[in-house]
Parts: structure tokens; C-alpha cells; sequence
């Protein structure tokens, strides 16, 4: 962690630079989770209690009756002391937390496992009353541990707090970086901060909650095809059109005679005037192909058996590397699951396309994806593919194989689809015919070291033929 500490450029004031202030000290991890162990623990940063109470007036009333008894000035002044420094101590309690500020900052909110992120914390004071004390806590995921050093847990799951305690001058900002390690993929949510502060004298206290909520997306691992096991060329067919399925009227590549079946809009009135028969232009055709993968979340043939994390952070890791790979081959790449984002009870959709925050919408529904499963693979099939395009193929990723999802993909290949069946079962999955069809069980050589370290997506990402900028959507 860096500390940085510097004055605002206040009326009448220079900017100025203040020397490095001091760093956290840090707790060794088995410190911190000895309470879910049962060992004894240490405690958290003090926390500071008010000590103000009604006695204080009672004690001032009483030095003023027994020094005017007793004709003792001191006993006087000391009551008068009791009588301002509460007005004061209360005023500044009621104004310590104003004009406060705390932002997050981070190098980049997209990320892979396995890679860190820098965030920078930045306090400021934006007013001439000092903070003597200031005590910041930030909620954070557990999923995204400090490199150095560690988060305090809380009582509530996977969530713990990181702590700063410091002071402020007039006009001050502190800057505070440290690196986030990402080792899940996910959504995640950072926030809320609880501010603490108060008086000088520790008599009052201020507490103050904001939302101040950031979003980070940690991918899923991704993985060149050859690790896979899947060959990186004509991996589900022949890329070459069979037949002219669109035309590119803007690019016209030459004219024809007139035919009966030909519309007005083709008809080329230049040529026609010149050759006096009718002519028609020859457009370009389109040979951009699509891609649609169909995720199915159940690692069990009901969903209500439960699920099996392992093997569904596979599955959704062979979805992604599909889909990175089809980017990369210049393909039209869509995707459909069967799981939703949390919070909500709709299938995941992202529409075919080539945009180039195309692969950065795919692999964040990817990161957001959860293992409840709205409908059966099945029934996905058959509500969707009339929605998808005609040309497209469907690549189905599946953790489990029934018979039930074998007819549903005959089916369709029957009706005229392009279907492909990946399949993550432990026993090979049928032949279908006319579907290409591929077999990754657990000994695949990328699965071996799936929860292993060190992992880096860039490898998969050049295999593709893509960078991590492209990857994060530019």
C-alpha cells in the first residue's frame, strides 16, 4: 500500500506537497479468520466510544454552587471550561463529516483471474475545519483479497471491510493505493463506506453511511482451443458458403440481363439506357457467419439435484473460449444460457454481432452467469431458435448429455440448423448425425490445472488473435 498525502488549493493557500504519511499495519490472514477456527483473536482497530454524558453538566453545576460557597475562582474557571469546551465539542461533532469525500479509483474494471487491480483510495477534507480522527470503513468482496495485506471479516458472508484510520488538516487529500487480487470470476460490488468521526476531545461522535458503489467483472478463464483439445480450424464445418444467403446492396460487383424474378429496386437504369435492355446490378454477397453457443448451466439431469461448482465453472470457461476463438475468426458471436443473472429469473441473451464490445458483453453475461437454471436446456432450444439467425450454428456447451437434449438437437438439425454439441460429461456423448460433435472430460490437460496457479489469459487471447484491450471492450 502507498500513502499520499497533499493539500487543496484552498483561498489563499498554495498547493503543497506533505511527506509521505505512515502505512497500515497489516494482519496475517490466520489472524484474522482464528474466530472461524475457534482460537482467540485479536481485536479490531479500537473503536472509539463518546464520553459525553448528562453527569458533565451535573458535575459543572456542582463546581460553580461549591466555588461560589467556598469563594474558590479555580473551581469557577474550571466549570466555565466544562461549560465551552461541550458547545464546541458538540459544533465540531456536527460538522466533522461534512465535506467529506471518498472515491475509488481502479486501472481498469475488467479483469481475468489471476490478474490484479490497482485501486486507488482518495479521502479529501474540503473545508478549514481539521480531522483530528477519521476512521473509514470500506466494504469489500472476500473474492478480491488484498495483495498485501488483508480485509476484516464481517456478519456478512463473503464480505469483508478494509479500515483506514487517519487524520486531516484543512483542505487535505490522502491517497491510498493498494492491489486487488482477482481469484473468482464474477460480478462483484464494492460498497458501502462507513465514516466515523468527531471532536477533538473524543466526546462526540459522527456516523455516516454512504453508498459510494463501484462494479468490477472478473471473466471466466478462457483457454486456447489446442489446450482444450479442439482443433482451431473448421471447427464446426467448412467456414466456406454453400449458397448466396444475403446480398450487400451497397457493393455492386457487376450487371446482368433482366430476369422475371428480379424486383424494380435491382434494375440498373445507367446500363439499361445504354444497352437499351434491361439490366440489373450483381451485388456483393455477404460471407460473415454466426455463431450462437448455448450454455447450459445443470450439471445434473435436473436442476433441483443441485449443482457441481467445479464442473460449471468448466463449462462456462469452454463457453468463453468458444466464443473468443469465433471473435477472433471474424465470426458473428452470440449467446444464449439457461442460467440467469442474479437478482433476476430470465434466461441470458446477448445478440449475434460484431461490434467491438461484442466479446466484452459475452464474457461479462459469462461472469455474471449463476447455476439456477430457469428452464431446461431443452426447452431453451426450442423457444430460441426461431428468434436466431437461419444461417447461424448453434454450438450447445453442456456439462450433461441426456436424451431428452439429443432429440431436441436431431431435431433441429433435421429442420435445417447447423448444430454442434460440446459436451464436459465424464462417458463420450452420442454421434448425431450431421453434428459435430466433441468430448471434454475431466482429464482434458486444461482441466488438470483449472484451480491451479499461475493462470494468464493472454495466451488464449493471441491464439484467438485478439489483446486484452479488445477483450475488455476497447
Amino acid at each position: 500500500m502507498i500513502v499520499e498525502q497533499d493539500h487543496l488549493e484552498a483561498p489563499g493557500n498554495r498547493r503543497q506537497k506533505r511527506p509521505a504519511g505512515r502505512p497500515l499495519t497489516y494482519r496475517r490472514p490466520e489472524e484474522i479468520w482464528a474466530v472461524t477456527l475457534g482460537k482467540k483473536t485479536q481485536e479490531r482497530v479500537d473503536e472509539r466510544r463518546t464520553q459525553f454524558s448528562p453527569a458533565w453538566f451535573e458535575m459543572a453545576a456542582l463546581l460553580v454552587a461549591i466555588g461560589l460557597i467556598v469563594h474558590q475562582r479555580g473551581l469557577l474557571a474550571l466549570a466555565a471550561c466544562l461549560l465551552t469546551v461541550i458547545p464546541i465539542a458538540w459544533w465540531w461533532k456536527r460538522l466533522s463529516l461534512r465535506r467529506v469525500e471518498y472515491e475509488r479509483c481502479f486501472d481498469k474494471q475488467r479483469a481475468f483471474p489471476g490478474e490484479t487491480l490497482e485501486m486507488t483510495v482518495r479521502i479529501t477534507n474540503r473545508k478549514l475545519l481539521p480531522l483530528t480522527w477519521l476512521e473509514v470503513s470500506d466494504e469489500m468482496p472476500i473474492a478480491l483479497p488484498l495483495v498485501q495485506g488483508a480485509l476484516m471479516p464481517t456478519h456478512i458472508p463473503q464480505i469483508g471491510t478494509l479500515d483506514n484510520v487517519l487524520s486531516l488538516r484543512w483542505y487535505e487529500r490522502v491517497s491510498r493505493r493498494y492491489e486487488l487480487e482477482c481469484t473468482a470470476r464474477g460480478i462483484y460490488t464494492l460498497g458501502p463506506v462507513h465514516l466515523k468521526s468527531g471532536d477533538i476531545f473524543t466526546l462526540f461522535e459522527s456516523h455516516e453511511s454512504r453508498k459510494n458503489h463501484d462494479r468490477l467483472v472478473v471473466y471466466p478463464r478462457i483457454w486456447p482451443l489446442a489446450d482444450l483439445g479442439l482443433p482451431s480450424k473448421e471447427l464446426f464445418g467448412e467456414r466456406k458458403a454453400h449458397r448466396r444467403l444475403l446480398e450487400d446492396p451497397l457493393r455492386t460487383i457487376g450487371i446482368r440481363d433482366y430476369r422475371p424474378e428480379d424486383g424494380l429496386r435491382r434494375i440498373h437504369w445507367k446500363a439499361t439506357a445504354h444497352r437499351g435492355e434491361l439490366q440489373v446490378r450483381v451485388c456483393e454477397p455477404t460471407t460473415t457467419l454466426s455463431l450462437v453457443i448455448l450454455l447450459n448451466v445443470c450439471t445434473f439431469e435436473h436442476h433441483w439435484q443441485g449443482v457441481i461448482p467445479e464442473l460449471l465453472e468448466r463449462t462456462i470457461s469452454v463457453a468463453g473460449s468458444i466464443a473468443t476463438w469465433a471473435v477472433g475468426q471474424k465470426y458473428k458471436v452470440g449467446l444464449v444460457a439457461n442460467g440467469c443473472m442474479p437478482l433476476s429469473d430470465q434466461p441470458i441473451r446477448v445478440p449475434p454481432g460484431r461490434s467491438p464490445g461484442q466479446l466484452a458483453a459475452i464474457l461479462e453475461a459469462l461472469a455474471a452467469v449463476t447455476s439456477f437454471a430457469t428452464l431446461s436446456i431443452q426447452e431453451l432450444l426450442r423457444r430460441e431458435s426461431p428468434r436466431l439467425p437461419w444461417g447461424a450454428t448453434l454450438v450447445v456447451v453442456t456439462a450433461i448429455v441426456t436424451d431428452e437434449l439429443a432429440a431436441a438437437i436431431l431435431r433441429l438439425r433435421r429442420a435445417g440448423r447447423r448444430m454442434a454439441l460440446v459436451s464436459l460429461a465424464d462417458e463420450p456423448p452420442p454421434q448425431l448425425d450431421g453434428v459435430a460433435t466433441y468430448h471434454l472430460p475431466s482429464s482434458t490437460p486444461a482441466f488438470q490445472h483449472f484451480s491451479e496457479g499461475p493462470y494468464d489469459a493472454t495466451a488464449a487471447l493471441e491464439a484467438a488473435g485478439l489483446t486484452p484491450r479488445e477483450a475488455r471492450g476497447g
